[in-house]
């Protein structure tokens, strides 16, 4: 699917889920998948099941055509530029800074390997904080060592 025709599937979701008010935290427990995984499907990273598609759709008061959508392959990844959100470009940021740090720790304690992005979670949380709210971002992705042949 072009990217144009996925921006407006986002778009309308979008829309939809502030019209309704419905929050991403109560997607999670009408369909049972964690609130990052559900937004993913809005940003067409990740597909739905039928069943998934369907529940979404309705809380939003959208029709069949977007759920088909919702549970078509998606499109992973931002594309190959710079990301300009201050936000997603702060992640790219600490991937800069960090990135070759935590690869250095991580095959410390693992060895040669990656983490996988398939067989991932990732949860977002707030931190209540006097200083100011903190967000914690947690990563748990299973190590896949690299085979010698």
């Amino acid at each position: 699917m072009p990217v144009t025709e996925t921006l407006k599937i986002t778009k309308k979701l979008l829309a939809a889920k502030e019209a309704t008010g419905v929050t991403f935290t109560e997607l999670e427990k009408l369909i049972g998948r964690d609130e990052v995984w559900i937004a993913s499907v809005f940003y067409r990273q990740a597909s739905a099941s039928e069943e998934e598609a369907n529940k979404i759709v309705s809380a939003l008061g959208l029709g069949p055509d977007v759920a088909a959508e919702l549970s078509s392959y998606p499109v992973k990844g931002l594309g190959p530029i710079v990301p300009t959100d201050p936000l997603i470009y702060r992640f790219y940021e600490i991937m800069q800074v960090y990135g070759m740090p935590m690869k250095e720790v991580i095959h410390e304690k693992f060895g040669d390997g990656i983490m996988s992005a398939i067989d991932f979670t990732l949860d977002i949380e707030k931190e209540e904080d006097p200083k100011g709210d903190r967000v914690k971002v947690i990563m748990n992705g299973k190590f896949l060592p690299y085979k010698k042949w």
